[in-house]
């Protein structure tokens, strides 16, 4: 199979296999692998909704990501893996399925590839893995979390799986490669996730207060294009934070509420006193198992500035970014013409 060399030897992939493709970071990455001329192939589950692939740009194989042999299946005359699909609830009636998915997933990708002789894998984590400063300044990549440290199901099941892939490059040879993004918006969100069920809500007018904490947002399609530079330049081993702009959350939802004409939030909350509202929320949500929009875990990760540094990525692997207003602005855009935004 034909292909041109990478900076560091690897044969530059013409045939990727993509999970995770029907949500919103994976569908991002099969559209950037497919712009370099790759040939894409998308694993995708039989009961995943198939919004984002109406219009793929390759085949799809059906299986889950915690099935080794369907994994294996779907590798078959592939270069390359990019596991991008992972289970990103910030809640769940039963937390532990939220570790056990992501764990489970990572343990058979990573099996899937050994057995395959895949060259090269790019294996999603997040920067849920790192430990944000106490002072408020960007992390970089040499602060990992332990799993002990982590607030949340999500956060604490992306540490495991982390850990785990970075063991099978140590100990078997695994050829991966880890990039950890920060916090994706733009178009496709189709759930939405939490940082898009934001948007939505703030854009509704029905967010109108706000806690005093920071994200770092990138655009989605940065991400993606990150994710392609991570499989032709990055190193075994290494991990890159794929981030975009540190923003207070206030200024999140100010932004928000200019690009559709609303006054934005004033009133600041302190944390403490929101603490039973979470409560009363997550056993609601216990009861009829709607994800409630407030958390004691939320809360939690508020009391820090989740700001971190793309650095290496930009130093080592050419990563850029836009603008984070272009993401809010798309993000919009996609949501209005999902009738999700009026």
């Amino acid at each position: 199979m034909a292909g041109r060399a990478g900076t560091d030897g690897f044969l530059l992939a013409t045939r990727v296999l993509i999970t995770g493709v029907s949500g919103f970071v994976g569908a991002a990455v099969a559209r950037a692998c497919a712009a370099r001329g790759w040939v894409v192939r998308g694993l995708i589950r039989a009961s995943s909704q198939r919004t984002n692939v109406a219009d793929f740009p390759g085949d799809l194989a059906e299986g889950d990501m915690r099935d080794a042999a369907a994994v294996e299946r779907a590798l078959s005359g592939c270069d390359a893996l990019l596991h991008v699909a992972a289970d990103y609830r910030l809640w769940a009636r039963n937390p532990q399925s939220i570790v056990d998915n992501n764990r489970l997933g990572a343990e058979a990708v990573c099996a899937a590839a050994l057995r395959a002789g895949t060259q090269r894998i790019v294996y999603t984590s997040s920067v849920a893995t790192i430990a944000p400063m106490a002072d408020g300044r960007p992390a970089g990549e040499d602060r990992p979390l332990a799993p002990e440290h982590a607030i949340g199901a999500y956060k604490r099941g992306k540490v495991i799986a982390e850990r785990l892939v970075e063991r099978c490059v140590a100990e078997r040879g695994l050829p991966a490669v880890i990039v950890n993004p920060s916090t994706p918006i733009g178009p496709r969100d189709v759930k939405p996730t939490p940082t898009g069920r934001i948007i939505v809500a703030a854009a509704a007018g029905r967010m109108p207060a706000f806690v005093e904490t920071g994200l770092n947002l990138v655009h989605v399609d940065d991400v993606a294009e990150g994710h392609c530079l991570a499989l032709e330049k990055g190193e075994v081993g290494r991990r890159y934070i794929l981030g975009g702009t540190d923003v207070p959350l206030s200024e999140y939802l100010a932004e928000i509420a200019r690009q559709v004409g609303r006054k934005p939030p004033t009133v600041k909350l302190p944390v403490g006193p929101l603490r039973p509202l979470a409560a009363v929320a997550e056993a609601w949500g216990k009861l009829t198992g709607r994800e409630p929009m407030l958390t004691g875990d939320a809360l939690k990760m508020a009391r820090h500035h989740m700001y971190f540094s793309s650095e290496r990525a930009e130093r080592e692997l050419g990563y850029t970014h836009r603008d984070w207003r272009e993401g809010v602005a798309d993000a919009l855009s996609w949501f209005r013409a999902e009738g999700m935004v009026k």
